[in-house]
């Protein structure tokens, strides 16, 4: 099975660079021969990132819950679009077809997505790299926010290491690939 990288990312953005970047990343996932994880939409920054990787020629999962179908206009061009009962569910089928988790910029769904992971890993309950992609700066202000907690020893040293803050494309994806085995 192929390496598969699990993108968080907006779903309601229309910023034309945001659009860009989420097509950027689908081309690098097919460049790579790895697999796309998804939420399963086909608009925004969502429908771009998978309508590239398929594009590339590379595989790709949409996981979507039955609320969101219409919502998201749900990627019927996905090769494996599964349908879930909740957002729980969702998340958690998501969590087990990835290898690997990028954060792309996003709202509050995608900020929530990006929580889980980052604490399922610092808890022990998957080993697997999670990577924000801070284009342009865009998660500046959360990364001070959780700096100053790291610093005040409220997030440990050991949580803030479970997150690779990468500046571009190609750092993002040097952070994400397979450990060598």
């Amino acid at each position: 099975m192929s390496y598969s990288i699990c993108v968080y990312c907006s779903a309601s953005t229309t910023e034309p660079e945001l659009i860009d970047l989420a097509a950027r990343v689908g081309t690098e996932i097919a460049r790579r021969g790895w697999q796309l994880v998804s939420g399963g939409g086909h608009v925004s920054m969502m429908g771009a990132v998978a309508t590239a990787a398929r594009a590339g020629g590379a595989h790709t999962v949409g996981v979507i819950p039955k609320h969101l179908v219409h919502r998201e206009v749900a990627d019927v061009d996905a090769d494996e679009l599964i349908v879930t009962d909740t957002m729980r569910q969702r998340k958690q089928l998501m969590e087990e077809r990835a290898d690997a988790f990028l954060t792309l910029p996003g709202g509050i769904g995608t900020l929530e997505e990006f929580f889980e992971t980052w604490t399922g890993g610092y808890l022990g309950e998957h080993r697997k790299p999670v990577v924000v992609l801070d284009a342009n700066g865009f998660y500046d202000g959360l990364f001070r926010w959780i700096d100053g907690m790291s610093e005040r020893r409220i997030v440990t040293q050991q949580a803030r290491d479970r997150i690779i803050v990468a500046a571009d494309l190609p750092a993002a994806f040097a952070a994400l690939r397979p450990a060598e085995g």
